[in-house]
């Protein structure tokens, strides 16, 4: 069995299992309830034949749990940000590495939060130990370049721009030194949050995720050092797709969790560098999307799927009304053979009211 039969088996088993995490209770949800397992290739079953030898690295995976807290009722501020470009060998996927270009040793990069009017202060620091020069493009800022040209970091060096966050919005920001898609690709995004000035509304709980992909010189599943293949990065062909930088990043390693009657929000948003998501939670809706990423319109209600570009974001809030594990994905589905999946696990009270097995039973006698 190849690794790409391997990934149907893993999806079809969280389609159809039923139970949920530590939630005996729980019914099978349309997400399915299997046991936590790794993307396509976070267990890479099935190896090729003379595939290398495994590798190991530290993680890379940012938490979707890793951002700052709502900023509340402020007047604005001077805020500090420090960066570090920090190029490493990560865990890819069980038995594969790859060599990132991070920011801050993570994918993605911090998740900054300010609020509109707040000046920004943002240091660039490049280790000595990196081999290239990098830099910062925040699509939050009005200025030329984003930051880019001012941020251009050697290694061992130092830069800081300043710049005041006039519009409110979620924002990507990436690497800008060329070959700008080369350092996209390797790891160097993130997003940063400019509140509006009355804040956003409370909710139980928030997610930082981002999509990615990664264009290697050896086929997706493959044992050993990944290295970048520029031809196929050139032909916008990638090998793996992969929310939070790596296979098994949202499943097996940092699954969403929340409980019935959560009302979450996830900010989402696509360092690319090159395909559009369509970001979809299988038997969820968005209750509100703000499309786009806008924060000054409305936004739009009871959405299946939230189309997002590279270097571009949503902002979705969605209450959890039925328990289960429901898988997050991009509906261009051939995506999840490359690694494209993440898990939402509910735990609560059934609610066989709203969704439950089998028929409804028998009909009234009128």
């Amino acid at each position: 069995m190849n690794r790409r039969q391997t990934g149907l088996l893993i999806l079809l088993a969280a389609l159809s299992v039923g139970g949920c995490p530590n939630q005996s209770d729980a019914p099978k949800s349309g997400a399915g309830t299997a046991s936590p397992a790794p993307g396509p290739a976070a267990s890479p079953a099935g190896a090729a034949t003379n595939t290398p030898i495994q590798t190991k690295g530290p993680s890379i995976v940012r938490d979707p749990l890793d951002l700052p807290p709502p900023l509340g009722l402020r007047a604005p501020q001077h805020v500090r940000v420090d960066l570090e470009a920090v190029e490493l060998e990560g865990q890819l996927a069980d038995g594969t590495t790859y060599t990132y270009m991070t920011f801050n040793k993570l994918v993605p990069g911090p998740f900054l939060r300010v609020r509109v009017d707040d000046t920004v202060e943002l240091h660039l620091k490049n280790l000595s130990t990196s081999q290239l020069t990098h830099s910062i493009d925040l699509h939050a800022v009005t200025g030329p370049g984003g930051g880019a040209v001012m941020t251009q970091t050697p290694p061992g060096q130092e830069e800081v721009v300043t710049f005041k966050a006039i519009k409110p919005g979620v924002f990507v920001y990436h690497c800008a030194t060329a070959m700008v898609a080369e350092h996209i690709t390797n790891g160097m995004y993130g997003m940063i949050l400019v509140e509006p000035a009355a804040g956003l509304p409370p909710v139980a709980r928030e997610f930082y995720v981002m999509q990615g992909e990664l264009y290697t010189e050896r086929p997706f599943g493959e044992y050993g050092l990944q290295t970048l293949s520029r031809s196929k990065l050139l032909a916008e062909t990638p090998d793996y797709l992969v929310f939070n930088g790596a296979v098994g990043a949202l499943t097996k390693g940092h699954p969403l969790q929340a409980k019935v009657d959560d009302t979450i929000r996830i900010f989402f948003g696509v360092g690319g560098p090159n395909m559009t998501s369509s970001f979809h939670i299988i038997g969820e809706h968005f209750d509100r999307l703000y499309n786009l990423a806008s924060l000054t319109s409305p936004p739009l209600t009871t959405v299946q799927t939230a189309l997002v570009p590279p270097g571009g974001a949503a902002m979705v809030e969605l209450k959890l009304e039925v328990p289960g594990r429901y898988l997050l994905v991009d509906h261009a589905l051939s995506r999840l053979e490359k690694g494209l999946l993440g898990f939402l696990e509910v735990t609560g009270p059934a609610h066989p009211e709203l969704f439950h097995e089998g028929g409804a039973g028998p009909s009234p006698v009128h």
